[in-house]
């Protein structure tokens, strides 16, 4: 029994495939284009050009559909964001407003007065 893939973006397993998959098959979750350079068994985001094939083509934008005759599906291209970038991200929507700041209340009730206080005091002398 083949191992089960799952889409390079959202993680979702990829059920019901025609194989060899369809230059513009999407993933049924996320929309997310399935051939491209993030899905293939080639891709190692380390070595040259991104692609362990000597001979393929170059690609310039891994997340986007290509012609590459020498895809591959690979059943675990999708890779869960680090708990460290996560927590970067949760600072950055903090403090320019993302959820957090937008949800939290202010003095009159604007939320884009509460992120201009806090970037001031971030940056007061």
């Amino acid at each position: 029994m083949p191992e089960t893939c799952v889409c390079w973006k959202c993680g979702a397993v990829q059920q019901d495939l025609s194989l060899p998959l369809a230059r513009l098959a999407e993933c049924p979750s996320c929309r997310a284009e399935l051939h491209v350079c993030r899905m293939c068994v080639y891709f190692d985001p380390v070595t040259a050009q991104q692609c362990r094939e000597p001979v393929a083509d170059a690609v310039a934008d891994k997340q986007r559909a290509n012609f590459c005759g020498y895809f591959q599906m690979r059943p675990n291209a999708f890779a869960a964001p680090s708990s460290k970038a996560e927590a970067s991200r949760r600072g950055l929507e903090a403090l320019f407003g993302g959820e957090a700041v937008a949800s939290a209340p202010s003095e009159n009730g604007n939320p884009e007065d509460l992120a201009r206080k806090r970037l001031e005091e971030l940056f007061k002398k």
